[in-house]
């Protein structure tokens, strides 16, 4: 018969400590569910935020990037500082869940999970605090604003609060895990997010004599087609690389020829090489309109977070932490080409995004999408991850 735990056992203290908590933090998940804010609006959930932090006796300070807030728990020896990091808000979808704590503001809902993000390292936060004398080290509780806007963190690394910080850690619900799973990818997991504007300007006519006026619809098309070549034949193979054209306008009527053509659209890329590589083939081609085409071509190229790219220095005693934790309930995934703005974290110093488990039985559920029903389990399974990942790494 195997030996029951002993009582200082760090994966059954820190699952007891959690398991104690559990339906405080369901009530503030909740709360917050009930009522979310959008980008830079999260003020009453900082306030929540803020009250917790002073109610567990961690110093904090807010208004960092803008409506973030910093906790920081000092460990009772020397050693080097951890940030976690949580996203707070909410996205403009209405929600159609039906769930006794829906949404009670018409149009903005929680659909990607920052409740569960915020409620869960609240939970790491409180256990953390009182194994805080076990710590060599210190670790930055940072409760971050306008994840979905891609903004957030920026404003906070602006406000310095990556000040003295050695590695980071950051973490995602993931519906398409069950809740107590758990998921990692190795290198460029998200992809960098750059949008750009173009303006093709042409000369109006009558549809009749197109030979008396500049076709910008024709030029407009021609970009389109080409936009993909940069990614087919310019883009290292191995790079993947997506070049999205999601907005076009032009023209008023079926017998004119118009002035202008609008044109909108992104880049996403896993690697900073393919990054430039798209950049500068996009360019190209505009400016290729004009001597072909005989227009006049303005383009706006905007770069927004860069790929995260996650640390093995971090991602590997991260995930040996969760294994020690719950066993092997841990798998490898693949990157997406989604962005993250914890991004701009994972640029200044080594860091790690943890997937979490958050699919509920029986459901296929989606984030994003207006009946995104998380398991609530996964916020104390979460709490225990973060706790025990911390734990280890400054021991």
């Amino acid at each position: 018969m195997a030996a029951s735990p002993r009582p200082n056992d760090p994966e059954t203290a820190i699952r007891e400590a959690v398991a104690a908590l559990e339906p405080r933090l369901l009530e503030i998940r909740r709360d917050i569910h009930a009522h979310p804010e959008l980008a830079f609006e999260e003020v009453r959930t900082s306030g929540i935020v803020a009250a917790e932090l002073a109610r567990m006796g961690i110093a904090h300070r807010t208004g960092i990037g803008r409506t973030g807030v910093v906790g920081v728990i000092e460990g009772g020896r020397p050693g080097p500082t951890l940030a976690i990091r949580a996203d707070m808000d909410a996205l403009p979808i209405h929600e159609m869940t039906g769930l006794p704590f829906a949404s009670t503001v018409d149009g903005k809902m929680h659909a990607c999970g920052h409740d569960i993000h915020t409620t869960t390292l609240l939970g790491a936060a409180e256990v953390l605090k009182d194994m805080a004398p076990q710590l060599a080290g210190r670790v930055v509780l940072v409760f971050q604003p306008a994840e979905e806007a891609l903004g957030g963190a920026a404003e906070m690394v602006k406000d310095g609060v990556l000040d003295g910080v050695d590695m980071a850690l950051g973490f995602h619900n993931h519906p398409d895990m069950p809740a107590g799973q758990f998921g990692y990818c190795r290198g460029s997991t998200l992809a960098a997010a750059d949008r750009f504007d173009l303006v093709i300007q042409g000369k109006s006519g009558h549809a009749a004599h197109p030979d008396k006026a500049v076709d910008p619809i024709v030029a407009a098309s021609a970009f389109i087609a080409q936009a993909q070549t940069v990614i087919s034949r310019e883009l290292d193979p191995l790079m993947p690389g997506v070049v999205t054209i999601g907005m076009i306008h032009g023209g008023t009527a079926p017998n004119i020829i118009p002035e202008t053509v609008e044109l909108r659209g992104t880049v996403r890329t896993l690697h900073h090489a393919a990054r430039d590589v798209a950049e500068a083939g996009l360019k190209r081609l505009a400016a290729g309109l004009e001597a072909m085409h005989r227009v006049q071509c303005t383009l706006s190229y905007r770069r927004g977070v860069p790929p995260l790219v996650n640390a093995d220095s971090v991602l590997d005693p991260a995930i040996a932490s969760v294994r020690r934790q719950f066993g092997d309930v841990v798998v490898e995934g693949r990157p997406s080409m989604g962005a993250e703005d914890f991004a701009e974290f994972a640029e200044r110093v080594p860091a790690f995004q943890l997937r979490i488990g958050s699919g509920a039985p029986g459901r296929h559920d989606h984030l994003h999408n207006d009946r995104y029903q998380p398991d609530e389990r996964c916020i104390g399974l979460g709490a225990q991850a973060l706790t025990r990942i911390a734990l280890d790494m400054l021991a």
